[in-house]
């Protein structure tokens, strides 16, 4: 395993390597000379080299001994606030560690023994070389004897234990602890694909492991019969500290809990115990620990000041790991202005606003992150995919092929690079990527899909077939089922390709709205369901529809809201982004951390906008409120109630019954600029009547809300989507698109043909069918399309008769 020694020899390998004048500091021009040199694909100008150092100088000021400057204590705290790579900037300089080794006795072999003690004179050495560097480092210091004493049994037991498992069987799965390096700061709450590459899985049922706790609980004991508190204290952690390294991370935070208890405002034991909870999948509980560690540090003045941007990093990824992403955002910000060169900061930073649809910004950050590393795949993946939201493809393929030089095999940038290809028509290229990622990922059955959908793209339809066959193997979820029996309509049809489609795709033409008629009231017109289905798919992707609107009422009733002046001087209950996402989380309980991601990347991008035009970051919740409800689960006129009760909530309105008829004015319009976009926005520009100082009563403003012209006239054609955009119609299919028919079916009573929902709302049919007008009927189920024919029979009998 690289330990924290091996580490720090590398650093003292590099400050050496740059001390010219060999008085034991790194002045400017050294500095100046050590900065270019591991960064030898990054021309820096005079003004960002002095930006630099001077950041450096200020930032580590402690560690500067005089006009001789950065100290090697000071050189390796830059390395473990982030600053640098230690083991890339070795690479990159060309070192090696053998040179140093002759200096120092060979470590001790590892061979095992009956007796601890008998063992202990073999790892002496060993001990000498690590003390320098592990021990003395404040973030994690070994300050008494006695401690060393337990740090070295332990070393001993885990080695042992290690050794019998892999004896046994091989118990011990993905041992590769030289891969897995000094669990630092920012190594240890990576991505998760990093976690996953190096994780080691200890087999914990069996009789060695149980003989190892014994043990270790005597181990512990021995740290809480220390002297002193301070003694017991400074076991604890550094049993905590090489449990870690050894990723026994269950026994590790036992150590650290335990280090909390016996000093409770120390930041470290709370930091360490966050990073262990991290690293088990307990999110809520590692952001609960950092921010005992961030209360601490922030009480502790500047005693824990250098372990401020690493806190703040870490609670941003905890508060990822549980959805929470408007908040890891403000974390990461932090660190970044508290440590300007914190590249893996400003990384995490671009992620997370890419992740809430904050594509330029996104871009900003991530630009500074890899003009710091410039070999940082995981930043150019992310830079390219916002690139793409953006829509500069030609540029996002060239940053994308870039993070895939860099680390052939990256999952993430060859699967969103085949998205990039798919969205530009290129199917062959798609393909390609999705084939590369089954290669690193062979049960990645969403690539299975899109290559199978890349290539009938690219007209190979048997090899689709069985591309398709592949996904399903890997996951029986209904899409597949549907997919192929897509394919086989296809083969049945053997249209040829037109208006710009696929091949193999049934032929269409669109006919202007004009000629598009409805037969009977309950037809619904076609734009109004295109307008339907859009809300309707906001709706699925935030999940709000299965958020009772109830829930609504009860935040508003249970929960008060400091009334605040910000801004335009109105009193208003506003509240901050991530205030905001809390309630949010609240709300959708029930989504896991990734949907719940996507669904406030969507409120994000369609609500927040909005309501949030100046930019300010601050809202006014009850209007939030107002303009959710109608989306939300349960009855209509009970959201329209609840969206009424809202408008109520806020100051300005709290008279008991009624709300200003210009605040209803205002909130109508919102409703229309979030929802109805193509109709909203310019009415959005013409506030009227803000002189107006009329009230409105509930009775009078469901008349607005209802204007099927100015209001949210809407709301009927959603419901009914809500309710019955799921049934299926027996073996029908569109005739377009050759899909099963889902939702509600739309029957062209002179030629007898089918389309489903989205392609009626986009004006679609056969191209087969010319006619000069087209007259649809509308069936939300098979039961009411048999119900329709039978009448129809009935009636052409009686007429026969």
């Amino acid at each position: 395993m690289a330990t924290r020694g091996t580490r720090s020899e590398k650093v003292r390998r590099i400050f050496n390597q740059f001390d010219a004048n060999r008085d034991g500091g790194l002045n400017r021009e050294e500095m100046a000379s050590l900065v270019g040199a591991v960064n030898p694909r990054v021309k820096f100008s005079d003004e960002q080299l002095n930006a630099i150092l001077d950041e450096v100088f200020r930032t580590y000021g402690e560690f500067i001994d005089g006009d001789k400057g950065l100290t090697y204590e000071g050189l390796l705290r830059t390395y473990d606030d982030g600053a640098g790579d230690v083991d890339r900037d070795f690479d990159a300089l060309g070192l090696d560690l053998v040179a140093d080794a002759v200096k120092e006795p060979l470590a001790a072999s590892e061979a095992s023994s009956s007796s601890i003690v008998d063992e202990r004179i073999a790892v002496e050495t060993q001990k000498k070389q690590r003390t320098a560097a592990w021990a003395v480092s404040p973030n994690h210091g070994i300050v008494f004897d006695e401690t060393w004493k337990i740090v070295d049994d332990l070393e001993l037991l885990v080695k042992r234990l290690k050794m019998k498992q892999s004896k046994e069987g091989g118990k011990l799965k993905n041992d590769n602890f030289d891969a897995y390096s000094d669990a630092g700061w920012s190594r240890e709450l990576g991505p998760s694909a990093e976690i996953s590459e190096k994780r080691v899985f200890w087999e914990e049922s069996g009789h060695d492991y149980a003989v190892f706790l014994k043990e270790l609980g005597g181990l512990r004991g021995r740290a809480d019969g220390a002297r002193s508190r301070e003694e017991a204290f400074d076991g604890h952690m550094a049993i905590g500290r090489v449990l870690y390294e050894h990723q026994l991370f269950k026994e590790s935070l036992v150590s650290f809990k335990r280090a909390c208890e016996l000093q409770p405002v120390d930041v470290r034991p709370h930091f360490r115990a966050g990073n262990c909870l991290y690293v088990l999948g307990r999110y809520k509980d590692a952001k609960e620990e950092f921010l005992l560690a961030l209360e601490s540090a922030e009480a502790g003045g500047n005693q824990w000041a250098y372990l401020l941007p690493q806190i703040y990093v870490n609670l941003g990824i905890a508060l990822e790991g549980e959805g929470m992403v408007l908040s890891a955002c403000e974390y990461y910000r932090e660190a970044a202005i508290l440590c300007p060169t914190h590249f893996r900061a400003l990384k995490l930073l671009g992620s997370a606003l890419f992740g809430v649809g904050e594509y330029r910004a996104a871009v900003k950050a991530l630009e500074e992150a890899i003009f710091m590393k410039p070999d940082y795949a995981d930043a150019h993946c992310d830079l390219a995919s916002a690139l793409h939201a953006m829509g500069e493809d030609e540029r996002a393929i060239e940053v994308f092929q870039k993070a895939i030089d860099l680390k052939p095999g990256h999952v993430d940038a060859l699967y969103n690079l085949g998205g990039l290809y798919m969205d530009l028509g290129r199917f062959q290229r798609a393909s390609e990527m999705y084939t590369r990622v089954l290669a690193v990922w062979p049960n990645h059955w969403r690539a299975q899909l899109n290559k199978a959908v890349s290539l009938l793209g690219a007209g190979e339809t048997e090899e689709a077939k069985k591309a398709l066959k592949e996904a399903l193997k890997m996951t029986n979820r209904v899409e597949l089922h549907d997919a192929i029996s897509h394919l086989k309509q296809l083969q049945k049809k053997k249209t040829k390709a037109s208006n710009g489609g696929v091949p193999g795709e049934a032929s269409f033409v669109i006919v202007e709205a004009s000629k598009f008629k409805v037969v009977g009231e309950r037809t619904t017109g076609r734009q109004e369901l295109a307008t339907a289905l859009q809300i309707r798919a906001l709706q699925r992707v935030t999940r709000l529809s299965r958020c009772s609107v109830e829930l609504l009422k009860k935040e508003m009733s249970e929960r008060d809201v400091a009334v605040s002046y910000s801004g335009s001087g109105v009193p208003e209950k506003s509240i901050r982004k991530p205030n905001l996402e809390e309630i949010l989380h609240r709300l959708l309980s029930f989504l896991k951390p990734e949907t719940f991601q996507g669904a406030v990347k969507a409120i994000n991008e369609r609500i927040l906008s909005v309501l949030d035009e100046n930019g300010s970051g601050r809202l006014d919740l009850g209007m939030f409120y107002a303009i959710l409800a109608p989306i939300c689960g349960g009855p209509p006129d009970r959201r329209k109630r609840v969206a009424f009760d809202a408008l109520l909530w806020r100051p300005m309105n709290e008279d008991g019954a009624n709300i200003r008829k210009v605040d209803a004015t205002a909130y109508i319009k919102l409703l229309r600029a979030i929802y109805l976009p193509s109709q909203g926005v310019s009415e959005l520009m013409e506030v009227r009547g803000d002189s107006d100082t009329s009230m409105v009563s509930f009775s009078e403003f469901l008349v607005m809300f209802d204007d099927p012209d100015w209001g949210f006239g809407i709301m009927p054609t959603l419901a009914k989507l809500e309710t019955g955009d799921r049934n299926r119609h027996g073996n029908s299919v569109c005739s377009v698109c050759r899909y099963p028919v889902i939702g509600s079916r739309f029957k062209e009573i002179k030629s007898h043909f089918s389309v489903c929902n989205q392609c009626y709302s986009e004006g679609k049919v056969p191209s087969s069918f010319k006619q000069e007008e087209y007259r649809f009927k509308e069936f939300g189920s098979e039961g009411e399309a048999i119900k329709d024919k039978c009448t129809c029979f009935n009636l052409q009998s009686r007429n026969e008769q």
